[in-house]
């Protein structure tokens, strides 16, 4: 997993509540176990007029111009900025996956569901609770001519507008060092790697016939 470093990203405005994942990744992409390819079909019966297939090439595809990712004042964004109760619905962790393959490293919300949110961390991204009335500031900035940029400073647990406002937020200490040293779950038992070895030849010694 990538460290998380401070960033200055373009925010897409997904002003919709109760996001489930079935609609982050529809079911027919759960079909492949790797973490990348997931992005080009990230809300895809939204994004998309005609309905997509594994396989298929987006290319090819009817984009909806009505949906946010398909407004040119949004692409390459990096921070998702949505309604409350986001990732709600099955626990499915190609969702976490897909917002990664697209792009986005932070999702700013008045409140996620619990496991798409324990998910989100252990996969590189940064979701940022914050009270409904600071988001709908957030996304009166969103609406203008060009997409509002933040910088997200997780070190100092801050994020800094460009008009010079700034406002903190609040992280888990445990999950924040995780995410500034790029520990994933395999990271961090990979961390007593000297440990697990030596506890494996002691067992081999107490109990030999485990390992014939």
């Amino acid at each position: 997993m990538d460290k998380f470093k401070t960033f200055k990203g373009r925010t897409c405005p997904l002003d919709r509540a109760n996001v489930d994942t079935d609609a982050i990744i529809p079911k027919q992409f759960l079909k492949s176990i790797k973490r990348t390819g997931f992005g080009p079909n990230l809300f895809d019966e939204w994004r998309y007029l005609d309905h997509g297939e594994p396989g298929v090439d987006p290319a090819s595809r009817k984009p909806n111009p009505k949906f946010v990712l398909n407004d040119p004042r949004y692409a390459g964004a990096s921070i998702l900025l949505t309604r409350k109760n986001f990732g709600c619905g099955s626990s499915r962790e190609h969702a976490p996956w897909a917002l990664l393959d697209y792009g986005f490293r932070v999702i700013i919300a008045p409140s996620f569901a619990d496991i798409f949110f324990n998910n989100c961390f252990k996969n590189g991204i940064l979701p940022i609770v914050l009270d409904e009335e600071v988001v709908e500031q957030l996304f009166r900035k969103s609406s203008g001519d060009k997409a509002l940029e933040i910088t997200v400073d997780l070190e100092n647990q801050q994020l800094k507008l460009e008009d010079g406002s700034s406002m903190k937020f609040a992280v888990d200490s445990f999950r924040k060092h995780c995410l500034l040293e790029g520990l994933d779950d395999i990271g961090l038992t990979l961390q007593h790697v000297d440990e697990i070895r030596a506890y494996e030849e002691r067992r081999k010694q107490e109990a030999p016939w485990l390992f014939a």
